[in-house]
């Protein structure tokens, strides 16, 4: 599903008037949920799932076929780990 056909979802789902309402809609729950993580802080949707901001740890290895080594940092990555409920209606659709 591509953002339009999204768009589109949420439209109907939401009753929304417009694409454009629910474009905006969309946009203020990945800005709010971006800005949260940003800060660190973790997200709960109860039934849906929790978003959180977590550190992982930089990795060494080496270049296939080459003595090359490498060498990444740690850094913050974002983490989604959904909800009962969600688990639940995803597997009921199968």
């Amino acid at each position: 599903m591509n953002k339009a056909q999204f768009v589109e979802l949420v439209q109907k789902s939401g009753s929304y008037k417009t694409k454009v309402e629910a474009e905006i809609a969309i946009k203020a729950f990945t800005e709010a949920v971006t800005e949260a993580l940003v800060k660190k802080e973790e997200v709960s949707l109860v039934g849906f799932g929790n978003f959180t901001a977590t550190l992982q740890k930089g990795k060494s290895g080496k270049v296939p076929g080459t003595d090359k080594t490498y060498t990444t940092d740690d850094k913050m990555v974002p983490k989604f780990k959904p909800g009962k409920s969600l688990k639940d209606s995803v597997e009921a659709g199968k």
